[in-house]
């Protein structure tokens, strides 16, 4: 069986699947900050700036959250244009 990922290029080498991303949001405002600290909390926070400042933060619908050096409009213009890479895995099952 062959599985095929959509993959979202989010800077630096750090992809994530397309089709699981909700929301692209700029880490500016005092409710994304209190939402980056929660998701750190718990387990949930996906570093993927390369200790770069973080520009965007990628909620995805599995909760977690992905913190981008990319501009969020990057992001976002990437996605909607799908700009994007394709991945083929192979089922060791199969």
């Amino acid at each position: 069986m062959n599985w095929r990922y959509k993959l979202l290029n989010i800077g630096f080498g750090n992809t994530i699947v397309a089709d699981r991303v909700v929301a692209i949001v700029n880490p500016s405002s005092a409710p994304m900050k209190r939402l980056r600290e929660e998701a750190k909390s718990n387990s949930r926070l996906i570093d993927a700036s390369q200790g770069r400042r973080t520009r965007s933060i990628i909620i995805t619908d599995s909760n977690h959250v992905i913190l981008s050096a990319i501009q969020t409009e990057t992001i976002a213009q990437r996605l909607g244009a799908g700009i994007m890479t394709k991945m083929e895995e192979k089922d060791p099952k199969s």
